[in-house]
């Protein structure tokens, strides 16, 4: 059996916990769809055990059957787990009944691997929260396989959102942002009723602006407080639907620049969050460069760098960002070589800067309840598609990827706006010396991460010589490099090198 300090197949154990998931047992209830969830426990001498929602006993969660059901007598210290939903936080379960997340600090394991995010808005990421508060090492499954686990989940999604819109408030246990709390300037007065009735529309909410059930419902969604028996906004509340939240927080706007000859246009961009997108898609649309496509029955605007991409990328700096560092805005600058957005903040634990730049990160939300209002408003891709758009910028708009880098306090992505701007923008040494051709290789193997030269050469039709030409070039300069296995091995493969 392999020891627990032998590198494990992690993929492989998703894998496997994904398939326990599927025998999930439904609870025999009319009111509402249980999760399906599965887990996988890899123990310090290599054993390895599996579990279900409601294996042994109806409703028990897996992480419970796992832990406390087949292994209560048994020591953990040092285990690795898989489980493919994040396991609820403490206070989530009535008293005396500890949370999955108290659970697995009991038991001492040492790692856990978790499929997704809870999607109620009210609780999601406080699980995970309590894992990394108390030195568990914590990583997401790969973003394909979490896309199978929200299919396989889906009518759970959808009712865990509906009943945050209609329990009670609960005590909040563990807070992720100091924005959850009520701003102490600021009362209902400071909110714009327009954006609130356009979100209640939205997200079919059924309630009138400023009626018991208006209250209750925003404040179990935590945009609303009571504090001494006055409501008020929570700072995040303030943010998304304040008149001028800017009065509070300064920081929350966008700072745009356009540079064309040496001149520069400057822009800022306020109001509430949700009206931050389409205010700066508009500032941007008047400054790209754009033509007319007369190809089809209907005319339409073609821009020379594609909308689609752009509202993407910014729409995921005003919800994903640090809204806790102050002083900070989020940066945004048109120039010829390229399109630059500054987003205040360090990739959300456990996400891991590597993987962002190289655009392969799991779906996870720093600031949950701005994601789900967002989402609400269609203001944001669903969730689970992460950086989709962007991954097809070679393929579907024949661009460069953009290069992401952190630049205390900043997460940077630089968008080349052609081939050859890359090689003025970009931080890697020798990237210089790439041909058109080669750059186009050099994108797709940060994608895939991991090439043999037939992959390569049957991706591009190249002939192999001409492939592993490009692909030794690439490794030489030190742009990626080798799996460290024989020349000659068939197991030799190229590895794209995310800590340049």
């Amino acid at each position: 059996m392999a020891k627990s300090n032998q590198k494990i197949d992690k993929r492989k154990f998703m894998l496997q916990a994904i398939d326990v998931m599927n025998q999930s047992i439904q609870e025999p209830r009319d009111d509402k769809v249980s999760p399906k969830v599965g887990a996988v426990l890899i123990k310090s001498n290599g054993d390895i055990e599996t579990a279900f929602r409601g294996e042994l006993r109806e409703g028990d969660h897996a992480e419970f059957t796992l832990l406390e059901r087949k292994n209560r007598a048994t020591p953990l210290e040092g285990s690795i787990l898989f489980a493919t939903l994040e396991p609820c936080a403490p206070g989530a379960r009535r008293h005396p009944k500890l949370g999955c997340a108290e659970r697995i600090v009991n038991a001492r394991i040492k790692k856990v691997y978790i499929g997704v995010e809870d999607p109620d808005p009210t609780v999601d990421r406080k699980g995970i929260q309590y894992l990394l508060d108390n030195d568990v090492d914590v990583e997401m499954f790969d973003a394909d396989l979490q896309d199978v686990i929200w299919k396989a989940n889906e009518t759970f999604k959808e009712q865990a959102e509906k009943r945050a819109k209609e329990v009670k408030q609960k005590k909040k246990q563990i807070v992720l942002s100091n924005k959850e709390k009520a701003e102490p300037n600021a009362n209902l007065n400071d909110i714009s009723e327009e954006q609130v009735n356009n979100f209640i529309s939205k997200a079919n909410l059924g309630v009138t602006y400023g009626s018991e059930d208006f209250i209750r419902i925003f404040t179990q969604l935590g945009l609303l407080e009571m504090v001494n028996k006055i409501i008020k906004p929570t700072g995040i509340g303030l943010l998304l639907f304040g008149k001028r939240p800017q009065l509070a927080y300064q920081h929350a706007l966008i700072r745009a620049t356009y540079k064309k000859d040496g001149k520069e246009d400057i822009k800022t961009i306020e109001g509430p969050l949700v009206t931050q997108a389409d205010k700066i898609q508009s500032w941007y649309e008047t400054k790209i460069g754009s033509s007319i496509d007369r190809s089809q029955v209907q005319r339409k605007v073609v821009y020379d760098y594609p909308l689609v991409v752009f509202r993407e990328a910014i729409v995921n700096a005003i919800v994903h960002r640090d809204y806790d560092i102050e002083g900070a805005p989020i940066y945004f600058e048109i120039n010829d070589d390229a399109i630059i957005i500054k987003s205040p903040g360090y990739p959300v634990a456990p996400i891991k800067l590597e993987q962002i730049i190289s655009f392969n990160a799991p779906s996870l939300s720093r600031n949950p309840k701005i994601m789900y209002v967002f989402d609400q408003l269609e203001l944001v891709e669903q969730r689970g598609l992460g950086f989709q758009t962007i991954k097809e910028l070679p393929t579907v708009h024949g661009l460069p990827l953009p290069i992401v880098t952190f630049e205390e306090p900043y997460l940077v992505m630089t968008f080349p706006r052609s081939s050859e701007s890359v090689k003025k923008v970009s931080n890697v040494p020798g990237i210089e010396e790439l041909n058109e051709e080669e750059l186009a290789g050099y994108d797709w193997v940060k994608l895939k991460g991991e090439v043999s030269t037939s992959m390569y050469a049957d991706h591009f039709g190249f002939k192999n010589k001409k492939a592993q030409r490009h692909l030794r070039k690439m490794r030489d300069l030190n742009i990626i490099k080798d799996n460290e296995e024989p020349n000659n091995s068939s197991n030799y493969r190229y590895v794209f090198n995310s800590e340049d």
